[in-house]
C-alpha cells in the first residue's frame, strides 16, 4: 500500500436534509460504538496515494466506546416551556421517564450524552448502542410505533420526530396527557447543533446542549481537518461518491441526492456527490441511465441493505448499471451499519472518522 504525503487541512460546507421515512435500521447491525470520551481517530498518513486506483470493498467500522455525558450531574431546569418543530407549545415538568425515538436513535443518544441516561425508559429500533440495549424496544416491527408499548412504559415525557409512524399514535400520546416534544426530521452535519440544543431545551438543560452542540462540531471540525489531509489537491484526483439505499427483499433500490443528508455526508469525506453535481433531489429510485452517467468511483451503503442484496457479487448482479462504473469495475463498495452512517449527532465525528479509514485507509481501516 502506497502512503501518501500529507498536505494542508480542507474544509467542507453543508447542507440540509430530509430523512427517509422508510424502514432502515431492522436489516442492520447492533448499532454499538460511537461518541465516547472523544472521536476514533482516522490517520491521514495511512492513506494510500491514488484513492481512485485502489480495489475491492471495505467495511467502516466504529470502535466500542462508553458515552461521554457532557456534565455527571445534569440538573434540568423545569417545567420546560418549548415551541417544538411544529410550532406547538409544550409544557414539561418531569424528565425521570424520557422516551426520545427517532429513525436513526439520534434523539436517545444525545439523551445520554447530556446525561440523563438513567431517565430513558425505552428505545427504537435504531437504538442499539450498549447503553440502551437492554430497554424495551417501542418499534419492535421495525420503525412502526406501537401505542401500547408507549403507554405501556409511562413515560413523563416523549421527544420524537416524524421518521416514525403511524403519526396518529404521538397525537394518542399527546391527548392522554403525556408532553410530546418534536424536533426537527431534516438532518445533516449542519443541523446537529439545532437538532442537540432542541433535545436539550426540552429537558431543561439548555446550557449542557449548547456544551454538547459545541463539543460535537469541534471533534467534526477535527475529523475534517484530518480527512482533509488525505484528499487529492486536484478535484479531477478526487473520488466521486454515490450514495444508494438497497433493499433487495422488496426490490427497493433508490439513490440519495442533494438534501438528503449523504450529500453532506460525502461533502465532509472530501469526495465529489455525484448525485447533487446532476441535480438529483432527495432520494429517488435508481436509473441504470443516470447511475452510469453519473460514473462514481465509490458508492456508500447500509451493511444490512447490502447483505440483503446478497453483498458486493448480488449488488452487481442486481444493479447491472453499478457494474458499468468505476465503482463496480474496481468493486469499491463501502458499507457502513445501518444505525450509524447517517445517525447526525453526537456520534457523527466517529462517523467521519470511521468512513474515512474505510475510504483512504482501506487496509489499515478494517
Amino acid at each position: 500500500m502506497t502512503i501518501r504525503r500529507l498536505k494542508g487541512s480542507q474544509r467542507f460546507g453543508t447542507v440540509a436534509v430530509a430523512f427517509l421515512v422508510t424502514a432502515v435500521g431492522g436489516c442492520g447491525g447492533t448499532g454499538a460504538g460511537a461518541s465516547g470520551a472523544g472521536p476514533q481517530s482516522f490517520d491521514p498518513a495511512t492513506a494510500v496515494d491514488d484513492p481512485k486506483a485502489y480495489e475491492g470493498p471495505s467495511t467502516a467500522v466504529l470502535a466500542e466506546s462508553a458515552i461521554e455525558p457532557v456534565t455527571d450531574e445534569p440538573r434540568p431546569s423545569l417545567p420546560a416551556e418549548v415551541t417544538d418543530a411544529q410550532g406547538t407549545e409544550v409544557t414539561i415538568t418531569d424528565v425521570s421517564r424520557i422516551l426520545a425515538i427517532d429513525l436513526y436513535g439520534t434523539t436517545s443518544r444525545i439523551v445520554f450524552s447530556l446525561g440523563l441516561g438513567d431517565n430513558v425508559i425505552g428505545r427504537d429500533t435504531s437504538s442499539a448502542f450498549p447503553e440502551i440495549v437492554d430497554r424495551p424496544n417501542v418499534t419492535p416491527s421495525g420503525h412502526t410505533l406501537s401505542a401500547e408499548a408507549i403507554l405501556e412504559l409511562a413515560p413523563s415525557v416523549i421527544i420524537s420526530d416524524t421518521s416514525l409512524g403511524p403519526w396518529d399514535v404521538l397525537l394518542q400520546m399527546r391527548d392522554s396527557g403525556i408532553p410530546v416534544v418534536v424536533v426537527d426530521s431534516h438532518r445533516s452535519l449542519d443541523t446537529t447543533a439545532d437538532l442537540i440544543n432542541q433535545v436539550a431545551a426540552a429537558l431543561g438543560l439548555p446550557e449542557d446542549g449548547q456544551k454538547l452542540a459545541l463539543r460535537t462540531q469541534e471533534r467534526i471540525d477535527s475529523a475534517r481537518q484530518a480527512i482533509g489531509q488525505a484528499v487529492p489537491d486536484n478535484a479531477a484526483d478526487q473520488l466521486r461518491m454515490a450514495f444508494l439505499y438497497l433493499r433487495g427483499n422488496a426490490g427497493v433500490y433508490y439513490l440519495f441526492g442533494e438534501g438528503s443528508g449523504t450529500d453532506s455526508l460525502i461533502t465532509a469525506l472530501g469526495g465529489i456527490d455525484v448525485a447533487s453535481e446532476v441535480g438529483w433531489k432527495g432520494m429517488q429510485p435508481v436509473t441504470d441511465e443516470g447511475l452510469v452517467a453519473m460514473n462514481p468511483d465509490l458508492i456508500l451503503v447500509m451493511t444490512g441493505g447490502l447483505e440483503s442484496v446478497g453483498g458486493v457479487d448480488g449488488l452487481l448482479e442486481k444493479l447491472p448499471a453499478v457494474a458499468s462504473t468505476p465503482a463496480g469495475i474496481k468493486r469499491r463498495i463501502v458499507d457502513m451499519d445501518d444505525t450509524q452512517i447517517l445517525s447526525f449527532g453526537p456520534a457523527s465525528p466517529d462517523v467521519l472518522n470511521a468512513l474515512a479509514s474505510a475510504i483512504y485507509s482501506p487496509e489499515a481501516g478494517q
